[in-house]
């Protein structure tokens, strides 16, 4: 059922790209004082990245009609900055390549779109520029969307994982509730514990990724022999509405139940709203809470318990 829309919004978003376009510089015949419109610069950028492509794939990835493409490859071929060919395992399909000439004009044309990003950003404060750019991750996100919700990954952790663990907790509880360094070395700690000695069979951790990259992660390690306890439950900014933390958490109780835990406990803080909100989902009761000084704030502590003996969700 679509949703009503606003006037007020629709205004807003004619605003929005009123502004985008003049940042674009989408209509200036010669983007950031190149030869080449935007959608030529789009398509030469498509281009630069492998070293051939194929004509349908260029055209579905820049979105543009068949013989509007056709035409815009012809110029190009004409100034010498592509050169087509039939591929060899089917002749049917045409296969596109930058010539020297063409990559001299993507690398211009790259090195100028850097350039102009950065001269925006370099006008924000760090923190501005995070928010700018979680902003624009989730209109991408909102806009390129499949139809339905994307498939969300589980995996064990490889190399590297934990380290990044470690970072992004640090990084996002710091810029999105003020959290110290001590919970960082909270997170450090955890992790090296679960990696000194872990027990594949009654603890386990996952990774969660959409689309090949790493959104989230959780960790299950035990209590004592009939509790675990769920730990290191994050979501990144760009991922979140997307079932992520609701996988994470189902795919923990799903391995403390199997483990024969009777129980899984985990430790939270108030202000996050939207965890409790998937602990509450998944059945799990608050069962004690405290206010502390923690991380270099007054923060409420809760602890909450599931029952893994009772009715499987």
């Amino acid at each position: 059922m679509a949703t009503d829309v606003s006037a007020d919004r629709i205004a807003a978003v004619r605003a929005f790209n009123r502004s985008y376009t003049k940042f674009l510089d989408a209509l200036n015949e010669h983007h950031l004082h190149t030869p080449f419109s935007l959608t030529e610069a789009r398509v030469l950028y498509e281009l630069g990245q492998r070293d051939e492509t194929e004509v349908a794939a260029l055209r579905q990835a820049c979105g543009l009609d068949a013989g509007y493409l056709s035409r815009l490859l012809s110029r190009f071929e004409e100034h010498g900055l592509v050169r087509r060919d039939r591929s060899g395992a089917d002749a049917r399909r045409q296969i596109i390549r930058l010539t020297g000439k063409g990559h001299d004009a993507f690398r211009v044309l790259d090195t100028r779109t850097v350039d102009h990003i950065r001269t925006l950003l370099a006008d924000l404060s760090d923190d501005e520029q995070v928010r700018l750019v979680d902003a624009m991750d989730m209109i991408r996100r909102r806009i390129d969307r499949p139809a339905g919700r994307p498939d969300v990954t589980l995996r064990p952790p490889a190399p590297g994982d934990f380290g990044w663990v470690v970072e992004r907790n640090g990084a996002l509880y710091a810029a999105e509730h003020g959290f110290d360094s001590s919970y960082e070395a909270l997170v450090a700690r955890i992790v090296a514990g679960y990696l000194d000695k872990h027990d594949p069979g009654t603890e386990r951790a996952w990774v969660a990724e959409l689309r090949g990259e790493r959104v989230g992660a959780v960790v299950c390690v035990r209590k004592d022999d009939t509790t675990a306890k769920l730990r290191l439950l994050h979501v990144e900014p760009s991922a979140r509405g997307a079932g992520v933390g609701t996988a994470l958490v189902d795919e923990c109780v799903g391995f403390a139940r199997s483990a024969g835990y009777h129980a899984m406990e985990l430790w939270t803080v108030s202000i996050l709203a939207p965890a409790r909100r998937i602990y509450q989902r998944a059945g799990f009761e608050l069962v004690e809470e405290d206010t502390a000084m923690r991380f270099g704030l007054s923060l409420t502590g809760q602890t909450w318990r599931l029952d893994l003996r009772g009715r499987r969700s």
